[in-house]
């Protein structure tokens, strides 16, 4: 929902810069530029390797270059912005919601096609809109959008931490109790924004360690959504203390290699995120 009455808001900061370094010469430059090099004849009366190398190509066919790759700047802008909505407490109703392409502009130090490509893209995967005569916003979703999310969300990581039970290696596995270590002697109430860190932390890495290259593709653009309203929720209703108990037992049941256990309670602790939301989400609209 965007504000009425956002005129002229501050955009989202964005602190990294875009690298603007030009491509690598292609191979065929650099072993034409070495061989022209003096000393490069064979000897009196024979062409250098340079002029035998672009007569030849002259005779048949041009050399194969490519044009240097315009793409990088948009898709490294497409990343950086990506990555600064996601940080973005957009489930939050004072956040301001509207993005500045002047501000991009400066930020990401590139030209405006670059930004506005990235926009573009960033539109058609449905993460800002364009109103007209007002601007480009983040999108948020409706209340009942973010729990059909979740419960997709639910039943892909579901499944992944059951493959993690059957493929992934117990090394991999035991870094999962180290995301909590410093909450064991402190109540993670206590550092609500750490240990929301380490429960997004926590969900993604079970999802890698289901080793499905499909599951993980298609939770990335659900985590943005998905991940906002975890950290919106995290201090509501005693769920940090609740929620770190759920992630112990599923570690537990991963260690175990009980397939079923762990499938099950990781379904079951999404959705209990659902419900909650069905509860208590109503700043969602």
């Amino acid at each position: 929902m965007v504000p009425k009455d956002a005129q002229r808001p501050d955009p989202i900061r964005i602190s990294a810069q875009v690298s603007t370094h030009v491509a690598p010469l292609p191979y065929n430059l650099i072993y034409l530029a070495l061989f022209s090099l003096p000393g490069s004849c064979t000897g009196p009366g024979h062409m250098s390797t340079t002029e035998n190398l672009i007569q030849r190509a002259t005779a048949s066919t041009p050399l194969a270059l490519a044009p240097l790759n315009a793409t990088s700047l948009r898709d490294q802008a497409y990343t950086l912005i990506k990555a600064a909505i996601a940080d973005t407490d957009i489930y939050n109703p004072s956040q301001e919601l509207r993005l500045d392409e002047r501000q991009l502009i400066t930020a990401l130090g590139v030209s405006r096609t670059p930004i506005r490509e990235a926009l573009s893209l960033l539109e058609q995967e449905g993460f800002v809109r364009t109103i007209p005569r007002r601007g480009i916003y983040i999108v948020r979703k409706s209340k009942q959008q973010i729990i059909e999310m979740i419960q997709v969300w639910a039943a892909l990581e579901s499944m992944a931490a059951r493959l993690a039970t059957l493929h992934a290696p117990d090394s991999e596995i035991a870094k999962l109790r180290h995301l909590f270590d410093e909450f064991q002697s402190s109540p993670p109430n206590e550092h609500l924004d750490e240990y929301s860190d380490a429960n997004i932390a926590f969900h993604t890495e079970v999802i890698r360690l289901g080793g499905s290259q499909t599951i993980i593709d298609t939770t990335r653009n659900l985590l943005l959504h998905v991940r906002a309203v975890r950290r919106a929720t995290i201090s509501q209703s005693d769920r940090a203390a609740r929620s770190i108990i759920d992630h112990l037992k599923i570690i537990e049941a991963l260690e175990k290699r009980d397939t079923e256990l762990a499938e099950r309670l990781t379904r079951q602790h999404t959705l209990d995120l659902a419900a909650h939301v069905d509860r208590y989400g109503d700043f969602l609209g």
